[in-house]
């Protein structure tokens, strides 16, 4: 395998980004973050669904402690995580296009986060989640300390933080952290499924659902019954609209263009 750091496949609408350090359990180093982030940048402009995920046994270990040693030394660690981790952050959660964390096995620290940051998160049944940076005395980052409590909730939130508990795929299911735990056997074939229906879906669709969803945390019902009736009426003039009725009344699939 290359020893380029990130991966990029992309086919049928489906752009694959891997995470390629399997020696270190795919740690985050600043060149690692750089070209995630280009990666992102290139595969949203052409694809229709991108999926993140590990080579070898980790998904994503978290940050790179030998290459952190500039850390809170040379360079801050505020710094750093606005210098490079806001900006990979943000392309993932902004991205316009759906996206999928295939968490393939262990995903730690800032590892776990950016899983979180993904639209929808499938893991193996193996894998696991760890807010592990108490550990060394750090606190959450990488997004961890917004996306736990909104999905878990504060109370399960803060024990993870505070415990540092490794918690498991189907626990992590169970508290609606992620999406689904899938047996290991059934994991790669899972994910290409659930990628083949996004990029076969209607994209516009996705997109304004993800705007909904994201925008009611911050609204009383008044303004989100606004939001859907102005999301709902841009939708109504797509391709994909009269695509989808079409496809009903006539009772075969639809053929989604992303328009």
């Amino acid at each position: 395998m290359t020893d380029q750091p990130i991966l990029l496949a992309e086919s049928g609408g489906i752009a694959t980004i891997t995470l390629n350090r399997p020696a270190v359990m795919n740690a985050l180093s600043s060149q690692l973050r750089a070209d995630m982030l280009a990666a992102i940048r290139q595969a949203e402009t052409r694809n229709r669904v991108i999926v993140f995920t590990g080579a070898g046994r980790a998904f994503c270990s978290g940050q790179d402690l030998a290459d952190a040693q500039r850390l809170g030394t040379d360079v801050p660690f505020e710094q750093i995580l606005n210098d490079e981790y806001v900006p990979l952050l943000r392309a993932i959660y902004d991205c316009p296009l759906p996206t999928i964390a295939a968490v393939n096995g262990v995903a730690a620290g800032a590892g776990a986060n950016l899983a979180l940051a993904a639209d929808v998160v499938i893991a193996t049944e193996s894998a696991s989640f760890v807010q592990a940076f108490t550990k060394i005395g750090l606190i959450p980052d990488a997004g961890g300390t917004w996306w736990l409590p909104r999905q878990i909730g504060a109370a399960r939130a803060m024990g993870a933080c505070l415990f540092a508990d490794k918690i498991t795929a189907r626990q992590a299911e169970s508290w609606g952290m992620i999406y689904e735990a899938v047996a290991d056997a059934a994991f790669a074939a899972r994910v290409a499924e659930r990628a083949q229906h996004l990029a076969q879906g209607p994209t516009g669709a996705y997109r304004a659902v993800k705007q909904a969803i994201r925008s009611s945390f911050a609204h009383d019902l008044d303004a989100q019954l606004a939001l859907e009736a102005q999301l709902q009426g841009a939708a109504g003039t797509s391709a994909d609209f009269r695509e989808g009725v079409a496809a009903f009344l006539e009772k075969r699939s639809p053929r989604f263009t992303g328009a």
